[in-house]
């Protein structure tokens, strides 16, 4: 279990904190991992990145509600 370091988007790839190798000239180096091989055990949340989350939340919240099956009376008016 180890903290992201870094993330490379346009790889698909993250960095954590304690896997890394050794490369010929000597140099350490992070192994790229895939996010489907990770599992988040905590968020550092932020105000910011709080406040982004609840407004999803609103948002699913919102559409799940106007989902449903549609009935006789929901057709007719």
């Amino acid at each position: 279990m180890g903290k992201v370091v870094q993330v490379y988007r346009k790889k698909f790839v993250v960095y954590i904190e304690r896997i890394h190798r050794e490369k010929a000239n000597g140099a350490t180096v992070h192994v790229g991992i895939h996010p489907s091989k990770t599992v988040i055990v905590k968020l550092k949340l932020d105000k910011d990145r709080k406040k982004i989350l609840e407004r999803k939340a609103q948002s699913r919240a919102r559409a799940m509600a106007d989902k449903g099956k549609y009935t006789e009376e929901t057709m007719e008016s």
